[in-house]
């Protein structure tokens, strides 16, 4: 008999005959995972099984190719942050979605696992939540292989005066080392090399960039896929809420 408990974030939920669903999380020590809740869609697990909750989560099988019965039990909820307010929710949403789409199955991403939980842990902080989440698309990028290199031109060395990434590399340009190929090259606003403070607008520019290799490389490297929907809007709900 195999069996493990870890606690995780619950990342998605779809019907699985009558009364069962299977759900998807993400935990710090075992990855992303699915298996069956029995009576997930009952009055008891249905309030507990929502998108972003964090969740005890404890599997037991014969073998490890078996399909998991998730027996859960409730953490916290963020529900109450997400429900009511825009940012929130298309926050949420685009987490879950990226996520769910991009994680390898069954393979521990710690780092990602702990940042993700902070981050879900500030829903409803409209005044953090923009900035933890482009630094959480950092994350993202760094420990899926892609992540971007912004010390110092690659064409030149230098550490100042960065004002570009390359769409190629992932390596900071400054204006200098662009020369004419800078219409081709992304935008390194200041808050993506590490700025503390910036305003909604110029952290969605950053997105922007983030967006390309999100989208270009991550994606790209799982197959016919493209960015979840749920990502544009939350840069939209991010630029209306400035």
């Amino acid at each position: 008999m195999i069996e493990w408990r870890d606690e995780a974030a619950l990342l998605a939920v779809r019907p699985f005959g009558e009364t069962s669903v299977i759900i998807e999380v993400f935990s710090e020590d075992h990855g992303r995972d699915s298996g069956v809740v029995r009576g997930g869609t009952g009055r008891k697990l249905a309030p507990i099984l929502q998108p972003g909750a964090q969740l005890s989560v404890a599997w037991k099988a014969r073998l490890d190719s078996h399909l998991r019965a998730f027996t859960v039990e409730p953490v916290r909820s963020r529900s109450a942050a997400a429900m009511g307010d825009r940012l929130a929710l298309a926050g949420l949403n685009a987490v879950c979605a990226i996520l769910s789409m991009t994680l390898p199955e069954r393979e521990a991403h710690p780092p990602l696992y702990r940042r993700t939980v902070a981050l879900l842990d500030l829903l409803g902080d409209n005044d953090l939540w923009p900035l933890g989440y482009l630094r959480w698309e950092q994350a993202l990028l760094e420990e899926m292989g892609y992540g971007l290199d912004l010390s110092r031109c690659a064409a030149t060395g230098v550490t100042e005066g960065l004002a570009y990434v390359s769409p190629k590399t992932g390596r900071a340009v400054s204006e200098a080392g662009a020369g004419d190929w800078a219409d081709r090259l992304l935008p390194l606003p200041s808050v993506l090399a590490g700025a503390g403070d910036a305003d909604n607008a110029e952290i969605v520019r950053a997105l922007g960039t983030t967006g390309y290799f999100i989208e270009h490389r991550l994606i790209r490297s799982l197959g016919d896929r493209e960015t979840p929907a749920a990502r544009q809007r939350l840069l939209d709900a991010i630029a209306r809420a400035d």
